[in-house]
């Protein structure tokens, strides 16, 4: 990939940066059901405004697709993913399990990511071929090789009624995982799970949706960490994929073994 890409790395990361001091000011006064059982509050506006704003100011040849305002602007050389805040159920409740995503897509593939968690207190970022990093240390996935020592993040439950056959599977996913991982986990934010497998806090998350704005950026983080992202049925991950399965090389094998028996 062209440096080019990663020349706009600094626009990302000043990006997610406006938005998590916005998250980190700021109590949500207006919380709404945009979908059953999907959240969105006004804080989500006003960071993914804020955010459209200055990406559209410093990068104008360049589009925006947001979760919540849609796709704006050109998108013929690459657009951005945008989640203004992944994890709004957790946010809304003071849980401080959330954070802002930004990733660059270029010819169906992430190529630099930003992510902010500012009530942890942590920036992440990543380009191809320029490495992964939290607060400018470089990450690294881990090594473990043995699902008996891993443990591993599965993605929130579907809330939308034509999902039940996939919440059926995140059943069957839990239960298998229970008998054989050390760990399971449901930390309610693609974003988290996507940058604690990039610095080995977690061995793999399995996640059965594969929403731009909720995992391109965490994409660049996991492969340039060392780790892989795949689709569920084991290809290389990409805009079209149906899941977002980010592993460390160890338990790669093993991990899409039980998820497809």
């Amino acid at each position: 990939m062209t440096s080019a890409w990663r020349d706009l790395l600094p626009i990302a990361r000043e990006a997610v940066a406006l938005g998590g001091r916005i998250m980190a000011t700021r109590v949500p006064s207006e919380i709404t059901e945009k979908a059953r059982r999907d959240l969105v509050t006004d804080v989500d506006l006003a960071v993914e405004e804020t955010m459209r704003a200055f990406l559209t100011r410093e990068a104008p040849e360049i589009g925006v697709l947001g979760e919540e305002l849609g796709l704006t602007g050109p998108s013929g050389q690459g657009y951005w993913a945008l989640d203004p805040v992944d994890g709004t159920a957790n946010f809304a409740r003071g849980i401080p399990l959330c954070g802002v995503s930004l990733g660059l897509i270029v010819d169906e593939q992430p190529v630099v990511g930003a992510i902010e968690l500012p009530l942890l207190g942590h920036a992440y970022w990543a380009s191809v071929g320029g490495g992964a990093f939290r607060d400018g240390q470089r990450l690294q996935v881990s090594t473990v090789d043995s699902l008996a020592s891993s443990m591993v993040s599965v993605g929130d439950f579907s809330v939308r009624a034509e999902d039940a056959r996939k919440n059926e599977l995140r059943l069957r996913l839990l239960a298998a995982l229970g008998a054989q991982a050390e760990r399971v986990r449901m930390i309610g934010t693609a974003a988290i799970d996507m940058v604690w497998v990039a610095e080995g806090k977690l061995e793999a998350t399995i996640n059965l949706s594969n929403l731009p704005w909720d995992t391109m950026a965490g994409v660049v983080l996991v492969r340039e960490a060392g780790g892989l992202v795949v689709d569920g049925d084991g290809t290389r991950h990409g805009i079209g994929s149906a899941c977002t399965i980010a592993v460390t090389p160890g338990i790669h094998d093993i991990l899409l073994d039980l998820i497809n028996h």
